[in-house]
């Protein structure tokens, strides 16, 4: 677990070098994006995997150098065999899509459950969708249901909505009015399908039921915000070891 914990600080470096430096990755070519391509292939060449990772990312949304998937896939997988979650989970949407490589749900399935288990929460979300569905796996709905819930409790709204889903069928899970109502209701900030589901489902349930749901968002809301707080207070105590062993 600290293995895994370690790499999800370095994704969420990652999601703030994405915000904060202005036209870096998708607003097309320009003079800063072609500048920054280059810096991040000469560190990329030197073993780098978050900037080999940056090099698959340029060479896939064409930013800084022409768009080539079959490059994207190679230097995905640089950084994807040296155990980087994001590269692991590009290079698994790469075979899933059939972009640069042929297209092989099985190896796909298999590049999300790296990223997964490293805690990577879009990767959980799709490996939870392979197991619901039968996609590059043998179809497992306890297991879809496992990995949707490990999505959904770090905020990934279509996880929530697919776990509010199992929740509603009784797939993978007991079925539980309940828990549906508040993971389409924590989903629902963002994801029209969970708004639409949780309407439809409070038209069926009692008012002590709806309350009941709205008493377990709060509860589930609680629990995920801790839980991001947690990596965060686990993410500035990494970059203070590294700001002193550097010192």
């Amino acid at each position: 677990m600290p293995h895994a914990f370690a790499r999800l600080w370095l994704f969420e470096i990652l999601l703030c070098i994405l915000a904060f430096l202005p036209s870096l990755v998708y607003a097309g070519v320009t003079p800063e994006e072609v500048k920054a391509f280059e810096s991040y292939k000469a560190q990329a060449t030197k073993g780098d995997e978050m900037a080999q990772f940056f090099v698959g990312l340029c060479y896939s949304a064409g930013s800084g150098v022409k768009e080539n998937q079959r490059e994207s896939v190679s230097w995905y997988r640089k950084a994807a065999e040296q155990g980087f979650a994001p590269a692991q989970f590009g290079l698994g949407y790469h075979y899933s899509n059939g972009l640069g490589v042929e297209d092989d749900q099985a190896e796909a399935a298999s590049w999300y459950r790296k990223a997964a288990e490293q805690g990577h929460a879009e990767a959980q979300h799709n490996l939870g969708f392979f197991y619901s569905t039968g996609i590059g796996v043998k179809k497992d709905l306890v297991q879809a249901a496992s990995w949707y819930r490990k999505s959904a409790e770090q905020g990934d709204a279509e996880a929530q909505y697919n776990l509010g889903l199992s929740y509603a069928k009784g797939e993978g899970v007991p079925k539980d009015e309940i828990e549906a109502y508040a993971y389409w209701n924590l989903a629902g900030i963002t994801n029209e399908a969970a708004r639409k589901f949780l309407g439809l489902l409070e038209d069926t349930m009692s008012q002590e039921a709806r309350l009941l749901g709205q008493q377990r968002t709060r509860q589930l809301q609680k629990e995920i915000e801790g839980r991001l707080e947690n990596l965060e207070d686990l993410r500035k105590s990494v970059e203070r070891e590294k700001l002193r062993k550097g010192s």
